[in-house]
C-alpha cells in the first residue's frame, strides 16, 4: 500500500488529521505484504472519505439458513467498538448512520437469517466479558480467534486477518519478521487487543537476547496512538494490517512495514451459543452469492478473504 503524495500535508499539521484517522486497534489485520487490498476503502483513504455503496439490502432471506435458528429468535444485539476508520466501524456525516466493513457483514448475515439487528455501542475491551451477561448477542470488532478467548467465546469466522506493523518515514526500520528487531524500542499499540498480548507474551525475548526490553505503550484512545508516533513517543504501531494501511494513506510521513502474522476474525458469541450454526451458514451462503466478495471489495480486503466459514476453529499457528 503506497503512502498519500499528496505533498501540500506537513507530517504533523494539522493534528486535526492524526486524532481523526483514528485507527481501530483491534484484534488483528489483514491483507498481504504486497497490493492485494485496494478497491473502494484505497480510493477513500485518498480521498478522506468512507465508502458509503449499499452491497446489504437486496439480499433475500434464505429459508435452509434461517431454520438453523433456535427457535422463537427473530432479532440479535449486537454491540460493535465505533471510532475508527475504514475498514473499522465509523459514523458517517449524519453522526447517526455506521459505516464499516463489521457492521456489512452483521447487517448481510442478518438479512440472510431474516433477523432483526440492533446495535449497540460499546468499548472493545468490554464487548467479549458482557456477552456471557446476556446484555449482548453477538459481538463485532475485528476479534480475531486466539486459545485463550476460545475458553470462553465461541466465534463464526468471516474473515481471515492478521497483525501489521507502520512506523515514521524516517525510521530505519524495514520488515518485522522477528520481535527482538524491536528491542529497545516504544511499541504503540491498543488496550486489550491481541496486539498487546502478543507483545507482552514475548517480552522475554530481548532478555534473552541480551538485549534491553521494548516498551508497550497501550492506548485506549485510538488517535493517541498516531499523535504518539507522529511526536516520536513511540517509534513503530501494531495493529491491524488493513487499518495501519488506510492510516498510511491518510498521513504523510508514515510507512507500512510488513504483515507479522494471521489470525481468523469472526463474530463473537457466549461460549456454547445455539446461534452459530445459522451465522455460519449465512455467511456460507454470502460467499456462495457473491456477496461476500463484494463487501471485502467494498472495503479493500480482498486479501483477507476465506473459502468458507467455521465455528471456533483452533488459533492460527505460525
Amino acid at each position: 500500500m503506497r503512502t498519500s503524495t499528496r505533498s501540500h500535508r506537513r507530517i504533523f499539521a494539522p493534528f486535526a488529521l492524526i486524532t481523526s484517522v483514528t485507527l481501530l486497534l483491534t484484534a488483528c489485520g489483514s491483507g498481504s505484504d504486497g497490493s492485494r487490498s485496494g478497491g473502494t476503502a484505497q480510493a477513500a483513504a485518498e480521498s478522506g472519505a468512507i465508502p458509503t455503496e449499499d452491497v446489504v439490502s437486496a439480499i433475500p432471506k434464505d429459508a435452509e439458513a434461517a431454520a438453523l435458528l433456535p427457535p422463537g429468535v427473530s432479532g440479535v444485539t449486537v454491540a460493535v467498538t465505533v471510532g475508527g476508520t475504514p475498514p473499522g466501524t465509523s459514523y458517517l456525516d449524519d453522526g447517526r448512520t455506521l459505516a464499516g466493513q463489521d457492521i456489512d457483514f452483521a447487517q448481510a448475515v442478518a438479512k440472510v437469517l431474516g433477523l432483526e439487528l440492533r446495535t449497540q455501542k460499546a468499548s472493545f475491551e468490554a464487548i467479549l466479558p458482557a456477552l456471557g451477561s446476556g446484555k449482548y448477542d453477538v459481538g463485532i470488532g475485528n476479534f480475531g480467534v486466539t486459545t485463550e478467548r476460545l475458553r470462553t467465546i465461541d466465534f463464526v469466522t468471516y474473515i481471515n486477518d492478521g497483525q501489521g506493523f507502520a512506523t515514521r518515514e524516517d525510521s530505519k526500520l524495514t520488515k518485522v519478521t522477528d520481535l527482538r528487531q524491536l528491542c529497545g524500542l516504544n511499541i504503540a499499540t491498543g488496550a486489550g487487543t491481541t496486539f498487546e498480548a502478543t507483545l507482552e507474551d514475548s517480552k522475554h525475548v530481548c532478555a534473552d537476547a541480551g538485549k534491553k526490553a521494548y516498551k508497550v505503550q497501550t492506548y485506549s484512545e485510538q488517535g493517541a496512538v498516531w499523535s504518539s508516533v507522529q511526536q516520536g513517543r513511540s517509534d513503530v504501531v501494531m495493529s491491524t494490517i488493513n487499518g495501519l494501511r488506510y492510516a498510511v494513506a491518510q498521513q504523510d510521513g508514515l510507512k507500512f512495514l510488513n504483515e507479522f502474522r494471521r489470525l481468523d476474525v469472526g463474530f463473537a458469541f457466549e461460549k456454547g451459543t445455539k446461534l452459530a450454526p445459522a451465522f455460519r451458514a449465512a455467511v456460507d451462503r454470502l460467499i456462495a452469492d457473491g456477496t461476500y466478495a463484494r463487501i471485502l471489495e467494498k472495503w479493500g480486503t480482498t486479501g483477507s478473504a476465506i473459502e468458507k466459514s467455521q465455528i471456533s476453529p483452533p488459533e492460527l499457528k505460525d
